[in-house]
Order: structure tokens, then C-alpha cells, then sequence
């Protein structure tokens, strides 16, 4: 058990946290209140809001595990998020601000019909029930580290007070806790640099110099013998290249502010369309830096164990059984830093997380709400009504991350940034190539897209199992999982805009939903 000091840190934290949930609870009586808090916030506190739903867990606990494991191979897709940032400031932003939408499949079904609306919802809520089980689990690693709590009690505890708040007060909870939680988890990093930098002879410079000199700032992979081996531009499609790792980073990032809901939610949510472009940059520009430093902790990490040998972080480092390599920030806060400031430093690490999951929660409870249950389910009841089965799916979408949290528990993986990333490109659904194919054409209905979607779940099932090691060597995928999300909208597209190129479609009316059928009225 940790000292008493940290302990008292973390209560206070955590109390800090759970009044925001009944602070806000009575300005979100309304579904335009709870799930947008009345489209009245600035930009920069969306922006802020949505930089530290970014930096999750995977960053603050993977990133370091990561660099200090392999490399900064896996920071190169984050590269691209400025190209993905202009594309959607120009493009993105004016189609949902001028529809006035909750959330960011209304849309498709104006372009492309109800079909295509329920299939892109349905696709966003398992994949983030996937991604918020697994920053979940990250966080009970951290929490089972500190206080010896067995680690399901740990996923238990943590996934009933991330939700809590989240459930209570709505949007303008998350975005105010989120405001907080991102000052917390750059205090709890910029701790632990300090930490090092003080205790190595050479500082900063050493980290730089060592770094460096062992390859741990290459955009490299492990070989099977644990050697560092660069990362080829091009090679072939069973290989991890840098050029696929841009292009992955880029596909992502569209996907990220085209058809994510807790990027649209800020776009909607946000006063002006002005304040969303402000928004969406700030988060740009606070995120990159971040992410960057995140990997230089992780190279830190592995010049101080170098200089100061520990059995421990070795193991970590080979990759023992029974060690993650994203079990080296915890493993670093316990053993060095002093009472008080690791206590800090673990709030950082569950500001990450809480930060992230309170927006997934939020933003699946706007879809289920929005998308399926009053439009399909329950149409024409009172706000009361569907504010009150919002909080209800809060509830068991906690329940189903606490489940796949203790999942994870399982997993054999390398690390938890490159399952990740994986999972990422696994579960992309096709959504950007549906939204490419509203906003830049004219062509296709609900017809060609679900032909597409067909062709898309099919691939990506033979991509899932291929990686389990269910299929034989002939029909097995001879492709990395890195791939799947470029080719599975590479067939979306080619699919849905093929056939749509042939079949006669009905005549409707697409004013405002392309950008070739925009009347030039003003943003909302």
C-alpha cells in the first residue's frame, strides 16, 4: 500500500471529479442541454476538451511503454493530424454546423437514407466500447500498482468513478472536467521528466546523447532476437512501412473529425462556426507536442534504468511473461518518486483516462439516444423521457467497459499502443469512404453503400481472424493488420462509388449535403 499522502491525493482528486456530476445536473434537464449544453461553448474550451479526450490512458502509460520498449515508430501517424485538421475545418465542419445535428450520422441519413445512419452508429459504439475497456484496463494496471488492490476490484472501482460524473452532469461535466484533467496529466508527466533529468548525471542531454546513440529515436521495430531494426518507407503488404504508417495516420484522422461523434459533438456544441475551427486547431496543436513528449518520457525511462540497472524494468524491457511494457510509468512512479508527487502523477494517469471515457460515454449515450432510440425505437416522447435512457445507457455502457476491461486482462499483445492501433484500423467500418462519398460526389445511395458495408464487414472478418490464428496458411490474410483500416475504405469506396456509377438513382434532393449542391447559406 502506497504512502497515506498519496492516498489522500487521489480522494481529493477523485472529489474534485465527482462534484462536477451533480453541479451540472440541473442545467441538463433537456437532450439539447445534456448532450450539448445548449451549443453555447467557446472554442477553446472545446478545443481543450477535446486535445485531453485525445490523450487517453494509451498515451500517458502506452506511449512511454512503447519508446521504452522499441521506438518511436508508432508516433509517426500522429504526423499527419494537421492535414487531417485543414481537410476538416474546410470541408467537415460546414456540413454539420449547417444541419444544425446532435449527432454525426444524422447526416447520412439525409445523403444516403436510415440504413446507412444505423449501420454508421452502430460501428461507432462498438468501437468505443473496445476503446474505453481498454483504457480502463490500462488505468486498473496503474491503480493495482499503487494500492495492491486485486486488479478486476481495480477495473470495478475505477469504472464507477470515471462514470459517475459522466452520467450526472452531461456535456458540460465532461468538458469542464476535461479542462481540469488536462493540466493534471501534463503535471503528472512533466513530473517524472523532472525526476529523471535530476537524477541522471547528464540531464537532459544524457537522455538525447544515449538515446540516440541506441536507436531509440529510429522509427524502428523489434526483430525476433530483441534488436532494433529500422522501418523500410515501402516494402510489401505483409510489412510495416513508414509510408503506411503516414497514410494510416492520415485515413484516422479524417475518419477521427468526419464521422466520430466526440468530435462532432464539439462541433456542435461549440457557439460559432468559428469556434469550431478554433476549436479543432488548438486540439491539433496541444496534441502533437504532447504525444511527442509522452514518447520522450518513455526514451527517459530507458536511459535512467541504463544508467541506474533495476531487475524489474529489465524485465519489462525483454519483455518477460507477465510484464507489459506499459507497465514501466507505474513501475517508475513506485520505486522513485517520493511520496506526495506520486500521487500526482497517478491522478495524471486517471485525468488521461477519466478524460477520454467520460467523452466516449457521453458520445455513445447522444448516438443511442439520437441515432436509434428516439428515431427508431421511441419517437415522439418528452426530453424527461429520453434524458432519463440516456443516463441508463451511461450506466451500461459502464458495465460492458468494466467487462471488457477484465478481457484484457488476457490479452498477449506486444504493446498496448500497437493494439491500439491495430484494433483502430480493424474497427474502422468503412465510416470515412461513406462520408467521402457524401461529401465529394453526387453519386450513390443507400443501395451501393450497403453493398459496400457488405464487402467491408466481410473483409475485416477475414482480417480478425486471420490475425487470431483461426484460418489455415492458404485463406489466411497475407496482410498486416496495419493495412486494414486503408483497405477496408479503400473497398468501401471503390464498392459503393462502382456500383452507384451503374445503378439508376432515385431522384432526390441533395441541396447542402455535397459540396457540389451547397446554396452558400450561412453556418449555424
Amino acid at each position: 500500500m502506497r504512502s497515506l499522502l498519496d492516498l489522500t491525493v487521489l480522494a481529493l482528486y477523485f472529489g474534485a471529479m465527482a462534484m462536477m456530476g451533480p453541479l451540472f445536473a440541473r442545467r441538463g434537464k433537456t437532450t439539447e442541454g445534456y448532450f450539448l449544453g445548449d451549443r453555447s461553448f467557446p472554442g477553446w474550451l472545446t478545443g481543450v476538451s477535446m486535445f485531453a479526450t485525445s490523450i487517453s490512458s494509451i498515451t500517458f502509460m502506452a506511449y512511454p511503454g512503447d519508446a521504452f520498449r522499441v521506438s518511436w515508430f508508432r508516433m509517426l501517424p500522429n504526423f499527419t493530424l494537421p492535414i487531417g485538421v485543414f481537410v476538416a475545418s474546410v470541408i467537415f465542419i460546414p456540413f454539420f454546423r449547417r444541419g444544425h445535428i446532435t449527432s454525426a450520422f444524422e447526416y447520412l441519413e439525409g445523403r444516403f437514407g436510415p440504413k446507412t445512419r444505423v449501420y454508421a452508429a452502430a460501428a461507432f459504439i462498438v468501437s468505443q466500447v473496445v476503446r474505453i475497456s481498454m483504457i480502463l484496463f490500462l488505468v486498473s494496471l496503474l491503480v493495482k500498482q499503487v494500492t495492491g488492490l486485486n486488479p478486476y476490484l481495480s477495473i470495478v472501482i475505477g469504472g464507477i468513478i470515471t462514470s459517475f460524473y459522466t452520467v450526472l452532469g452531461g456535456i458540460r461535466a465532461v468538458l469542464w472536467t476535461d479542462f481540469i484533467q488536462a493540466a493534471v496529466l501534463w503535471i503528472g508527466g512533466l513530473l517524472c521528466l523532472i525526476v529523471v533529468a535530476c537524477k541522471l548525471p547528464g540531464g537532459l542531454g544524457q537522455i538525447i546523447s544515449e538515446g540516440a546513440a541506441d536507436g531509440k529515436f529510429q522509427f524502428a521495430e523489434l526483430t525476433k532476437e530483441g534488436a532494433l531494426h529500422p522501418v523500410p518507407w515501402f516494402g510489401p503488404l505483409s510489412q510495416k512501412t513508414i509510408w503506411v504508417m503516414l497514410f494510416l495516420g492520415l485515413t484516422n484522422w479524417l475518419t477521427e473529425y468526419s464521422s466520430n461523434q466526440n468530435v462532432i459533438q464539439r462541433y456542435a456544441a461549440s457557439k460559432s462556426p468559428k469556434e469550431a475551427r478554433r476549436a479543432i486547431w488548438i486540439c491539433c496543436w496541444f496534441s502533437i507536442p504532447t504525444w511527442a513528449f509522452f514518447m520522450f518520457l518513455g526514451t527517459a525511462f530507458y536511459v535512467f534504468f541504463k544508467q541506474f540497472p533495476n531487475d524489474g524494468a529489465t524485465a519489462i524491457l525483454n519483455g518477460a511473461e507477465g510484464t507489459k511494457a506499459s507497465d514501466i510509468l507505474p513501475f517508475f512512479v513506485i520505486k522513485n518518486l517520493p511520496p506526495g508527487l506520486a500521487g500526482l502523477v497517478i491522478a495524471g494517469v486517471l485525468a488521461a483516462a477519466m478524460s477520454s471515457i467520460s467523452s466516449s460515454i457521453n458520445g455513445v449515450s447522444a448516438v443511442s439516444i439520437v441515432d436509434i432510440y428516439r428515431r427508431h425505437l421511441a419517437p415522439g416522447r418528452d426530453d424527461r423521457h429520453y434524458v432519463l435512457v440516456a443516463k441508463g445507457i451511461g450506466v451500461a455502457l459502464a458495465v460492458l467497459m468494466i467487462g471488457g476491461a477484465c478481457v484484457f486482462m488476457y490479452a498477449d499483445i506486444e504493446t498496448l499502443q500497437d493494439a491500439s492501433t491495430q484494433l483502430a484500423a480493424l474497427m474502422g467500418g468503412g465510416l470515412l469512404s461513406i462520408y467521402l462519398m457524401g461529401f465529394l460526389t453526387k453519386r450513390g445511395d443507400g443501395r451501393a453503400i450497403g453493398a459496400g458495408i457488405v464487402c467491408t464487414l466481410l473483409f475485416t472478418v477475414w482480417m480478425t481472424l486471420s490475425n487470431l490464428g483461426w484460418l489455415p496458411g492458404p485463406i489466411k490474410a497475407p496482410i498486416d493488420n496495419y493495412y486494414a483500416g486503408i483497405l477496408g475504405n479503400v473497398i468501401m469506396f471503390v464498392v459503393a462509388f462502382g456500383l452507384a456509377s451503374v445503378l439508376r438513382r432515385a431522384e432526390r434532393d441533395l441541396t447542402n449535403l455535397t459540396v457540389w449542391t451547397q446554396d452558400g447559406s450561412p453556418l449555424e
